[in-house]
């Protein structure tokens, strides 16, 4: 994987950290940039400092795990590592590879990723673009470093990173959304509470462990568990009318994409 800067190691940047160690990468090649005391790994053998100033080695992969607000702070000392050809591995949400191009400068090496809260448990999907003086090596180094924690792929046109930011980046609050108004219907209809929430949690975190390992499409696996004019079909039947599912999911998928747009500039 090359000698990594880490910068700011929250939830996200921590998720990396852990799935990069425990896929073989030696401590002594990282270095983590953190201001906070509380989430600054404490390691043998790992460097973690409060401020990237600390730092006078140039990297091979700057990964920029900071949070979106804080980045116009983060960059003007990191500018230094993108004279010296490092590249830039962004995991902030809205800022485009323009945006690093006005920072660090216009032949900085920037790829612009977009990974999402499975990757805690490394079960995440990332979609990546890369600015274009990033080599067909220096992505896969990339690569490497994003399917540490799930999948990663890619796409050319970084006009998608909007609507994959309203499908996967924010899709995870969708299917906890899910899974409270499943509890809610089923406790309105004389489940205890509690009960009705162990059963929408265990149905659809074991649907989607069976969505993981069948070979089959979804489309599929709805089909083979709905029998023909039982209580499935009855169900969906409103979930799939014209006013159902779908047009609710287009609209705020919809809404979820200008917003990455908007908040892009």
């Amino acid at each position: 994987m090359g000698k990594l800067l880490l910068v700011g190691c929250g939830k996200m940047g921590g998720a990396l950290l852990e799935g990069w160690l425990a896929r073989g990468l030696a401590p002594a090649d990282v270095v983590v940039a953190e201001p906070v005391d509380a989430q600054r790994p404490r390691r043998p053998g790992l460097r973690a400092v409060a401020s990237t100033s600390e730092v006078s080695e140039t990297p091979e992969i700057v990964v920029l795990a900071v949070k979106p607000q804080t980045m116009d702070a983060a960059l003007p000392d990191l500018k230094r590592f993108a004279d010296e050809g490092a590249v830039f591995l962004s995991i902030a949400a809205g800022k485009t590879l323009n945006y690093f191009a006005g920072h660090l400068g216009k032949t900085a090496k920037v790829v612009r990723a977009m990974p999402n809260t499975p990757a805690a448990v490394k079960q995440g999907i990332t979609v990546a673009t890369a600015a274009q003086g990033v080599s067909a090596a220096e992505r896969s180094k990339c690569q490497d470093l994003l399917e540490a924690v799930g999948q990663a792929l890619w796409v050319e046109d970084e006009a998608l990173m909007d609507p994959v930011t309203a499908l996967s980046g924010s899709g995870p609050a969708y299917v906890f959304l899910l899974v409270e108004a499943m509890a809610a219907a089923g406790a309105k209809l004389g489940l205890a509470s509690d009960m009705a929430m162990q059963l929408a949690r265990a149905t659809v975190t074991g649907s989607g462990e069976l969505l993981r390992q069948s070979t089959e499409p979804a489309a599929q696996l709805r089909v083979n568990v709905t029998s023909p004019g039982g209580t499935t079909a009855e169900a969906l039947k409103v979930l799939m009318a014209a006013d159902g599912l779908q047009p609710i999911f287009d609209k705020a998928l919809a809404a979820a994409s200008r917003r990455s747009r908007e908040l892009a500039g």
